[in-house]
């Protein structure tokens, strides 16, 4: 059995850390199986992932093949069994919708042809762009019943405490993700007929008269109503129909777990994967946690795993992806941990141009702080390329093959289509052994968090569908669009981790904000906020919680109506906006306890009359504040409300002001060292550290204050990355502390990757350290400082042995 509890996977009775490399058996020939396999495994990992494409299986109505009986390459039952004969887990992702550049995303021909009821209209009654269905249409189900009716046996079969290894079953795959990207809801009869009973169990007759200006009743007025609405009640379809979406997105998924269930799985999670990320960043990532929650979070026995194409991680999106693994965390059930399914891991040279070349840290140090932050599950997509073959069905579509990307496919991959090993192999490999050679210890840490937490609201990214032709939609999500990210996570988000501050997230929307358990919170703020949420944050100031917010103090909920309850119980009454204009450099000085700082320009500033508030910022020439700190109740509160520079120190001010001290600190003058620490309920910890800039920076390294190692300086190299351990215990051994990270663990030793010129690792045991001319020891009171006599640069690896 697989179990998901205590945000942590138990695997056999224990928790464990699964590290997975994604392999399309069905895209290489059966006789490369085994080559794929062990490349896998040379690169450290544990289990192996794949889709399993229906169009494939049966590319004909009634024609399955799941064992190779018409092509080699679809023995699906072959290449999991050789799985296990490798000793590797196995995660099934059998659709309906795969993706993966296939042609329908996956989805035969036949269920098109067959069912055209299923293909959308959306707004004004217009066919969609993408090849999405009606996920709940009757026959759509019907059809994926049967695939499941023959996929799901053969992998029930092998489940992992059945005598198998598949330890996961994705259900479907971005559900969502296609109409989001085309701005096309799903707007059929069948599923008009269903909103229009959802809308009535959501409000009473006399709220829904008020709310649409039509009978609910009367199809056609309401189709109309809908697929093409007026501004009279723009703001209020946008919120009704997002909120109806992702219920209905639950449903789906629910349908497909029971339809699994049906058929035999049990006993091991239910995966949902979440799509978002683009362009390299994590901007619009929380559209789809937005989308998809509500699927994941409707029972126990369903674990979430992210998209995560970033790229290189560095100063530009390092907070990206700390943030986004925060927003899903924070809306998470309580045994619910983090896992990333599509976890991409190649040199971005998608489409065989060489456009994209992604430094050899990319994968590593994402790897790094995924874990850090308690991902359990990485799935490294794609680790291997391959083939697309030749369907027997003439599709006429130019090259009748299974996907759009010619004969080849996965050019970025880490192992080449032709089984070549890439540049971005060795360190992957790498990591992946770090990471599971200590997997006992990382498989039951959390991060150790400082006293603030990032504040996430789900409908700010609720912004997928929109009526181009209604200015009111429109004014609601460009407001709410030029907020909720780019600023707060380029300048609040960034110096907040950059001054060392360690945090999560909070759903401040859904879920009860308690200032005995989040002493600040950090919060993105646009024009538009809902009143409950505004009348919850004035609440936990005046119980004592403090705010630091970024953008905009909020006018009007979130279908433009006037709200204004977190302003009055700011104590400021908003007189409107500044914004740069053509011969007016917009510009900020700073005021109060801010002051003094060297004049900024600026784009946006919003101006208040302060009332009693404390002025820490200004608009030049005017004098009208735009920043400010305020008194409420028991708490206090710094706002930002102009965009504004990445000014760790004022940042570092304004949370400590507030409450919140960084707890892991470094002192290095550069900047661009990530820093976080984890720990056991018995205290051992690591602490990682990234250096996201190519050249070497020499730091001390603190904790609340008190120097870690002996207050040894300590030099990161340039794109490096360390998971550095304290007080962690193996064998009777206690590694106080090292500058080196531990690489393998065996009953009489342990191996290390050097970092230093002359690494450090102080040791606390009664057993006999083995003597070795690669290092020296010396006692210092109860612990032996082992000095290795190798330099870093030279050899990197030093194995101490034990008696």
């Amino acid at each position: 059995m697989v179990e998901i509890k205590n945000k942590q996977i138990w695997i056999d009775g224990r928790p464990q850390i699964v590290m997975c490399g994604e392999i399309h058996y069905y895209r290489l020939a059966k006789e490369d199986w085994q080559d794929r396999i062990d490349k896998l495994k040379d690169a450290g990992f544990n289990a192996v992932a794949s889709y399993i494409p229906w169009l494939c299986h049966e590319p004909e109505e009634g024609q399955f093949d799941l064992t190779g009986r018409t092509r080699p390459e679809l023995d699906l039952v072959g290449f999991v069994e050789l799985c296990a004969d490798n000793g590797l887990y196995f995660i099934a992702r059998p659709g309906p919708f795969i993706m993966a550049e296939m042609k329908n995303e996956g989805l035969p021909y036949w269920v098109y042809e067959k069912f055209p009821e299923i293909v959308p209209v959306t707004w004004d009654g217009r066919p969609v762009s993408t090849k999405t269905v009606d996920y709940l249409a009757p026959s759509f189900l019907r059809a994926a019943r049967s695939w499941y009716a023959e996929v799901i046996p053969v992998l029930a079969g092998r489940l992992h405490g059945k005598g198998g290894n598949v330890i996961g079953l994705q259900l479907d795959n971005e559900v969502g993700m296609l109409s989001w990207v085309s701005n096309s809801p799903d707007l059929t009869d069948n599923v008009l007929s269903d909103f229009a009973a959802w809308l009535k169990l959501q409000y009473d007759a006399e709220t829904l008269a008020q709310r649409y200006p039509f009978n609910l009743d009367e199809e056609d007025a309401f189709r109309k109503g809908v697929r093409s609405p007026s501004e009279q009640y723009a703001a209020e379809l946008r919120q009704d129909l997002g909120y109806y979406m992702r219920r209905r997105f639950a449903k789906y998924i629910a349908e497909l777990r029971r339809c699994a269930e049906e058929f035999g799985a049990s006993g091991i999670p239910f995966l949902v994967n979440i799509h978002g990320t683009g362009g390299g960043r994590g901007f619009t990532y929380p559209i789809g946690i937005s989308q998809l929650y509500e699927s994941y979070t409707q029972a126990p026995g369903y674990l979430s795993g992210s998209d995560i194409y970033f790229g290189d991680l560095n100063m530009e999106s390092f907070q990206d992806l700390y943030l986004i693994n925060g927003f899903m965390d924070a809306v998470h059930l309580p045994d619910q941990p983090l896992a990333s399914l599509e976890f991409n891991c190649g040199d971005a040279n998608f489409g065989e141009t060489f456009g994209g070349r992604l430094d050899p840290s990319a994968a590593d140090f994402k790897t790094r702080m995924c874990i850090a932050q308690g991902n359990r599950l990485i799935n490294f997509y794609l680790f291997s390329g391959g083939y697309n073959y030749r369907m027997d069905l003439k599709l006429g579509d130019g090259n009748d093959r299974i996907a759009f990307t010619g004969e080849r496919h996965g050019f970025a991959a880490p192992v080449g289509p032709d089984g070549e090993l890439r540049y971005t192999y060795l360190r992957m490999a790498r990591v992946n052994k770090t990471v599971l050679a200590v997997a006992d210890k990382l498989a039951v840490m959390d991060e150790e968090r400082d006293d603030v937490a990032f504040a996430f609201i789900p409908d700010y990214y609720m912004t997928e569908y929109r009526y181009r032709q209604s200015a009111k939609m429109r004014e609601i999500v460009q407001n709410i669009e030029a907020n909720r990210a780019h600023g707060p996570w380029e300048i609040m988000a960034r110096a907040m981790l950059l001054a060392g501050y360690r945090f999560g997230s909070v759903d401040v929307q859904n879920r009860p904000i308690d200032p005995g358990k989040t002493k600040v919170i950090a919060l993105p703020s646009a024009r538009y906020m809902h009143a409950h949420i505004q009348r919850k944050l004035a609440d936990f100031m005046v119980s004592g919680g403090s705010v630091l917010l970024y953008g905009e103090v909020p006018l009007y909920d979130m279908e433009g109506k006037h709200c204004t309850i977190l302003a009055d119980a700011l104590g400021v009454e908003p007189k409107g906006a500044r914004r740069v204009e053509e011969n007016y450099y917009l510009s900020l000085c700073a005021d109060g306890w801010a002051a003094p700082r060297p004049e900024v320009r600026s784009h946006f500033a919003q101006i208040f009359e302060h009332g009693n508030t404390q002025p820490i910022m200004r608009v030049y020439g005017t004098d009208e504040v735009c920043a400010f700190e305020a008194e409420v109740g028991k708490g206090k509160a710094v706002v930002f409300a102009a965009a504004y520079r990445c000014d760790i120190p004022l940042f570092r001010e304004a949370l400590e002001r507030l409450g919140a001290t960084a707890g892991i600190t470094q002192d290095g003058p550069y900047h661009g060292v990530f820093v976080t620490s984890t720990a056991t309920q018995d205290g051992e910890r690591f602490i990682h550290m990234l250096n996201l800039d190519g050249f070497d920076k020499e730091i001390h390294i603190y904790d609340k204050g008190q120097p870690l190692f002996e207050g040894r300086s300590f030099v990161l190299s340039g794109k490096d990355g360390v998971m550095l351990p304290v007080n962690v215990v193996y064998h009777g051994v206690k590694i106080v502390y090292s500058t080196a990270e531990i690489t393998a663990v065996t009953e009489r030793s342990l191996q290390f990757r050097l970092t230093q010129p002359e690494d450090i690792i102080a040791i606390g045991t009664d057993r006999e350290i083995m003597p070795s001319g690669d290092y020296v020891c010396e006692r210092s009171g109860s612990v032996t400082l082992v000095r290795s006599r190798k330099h870093a640069r030279v050899d990197d690896r030093l194995t101490i042995g034990f008696r």
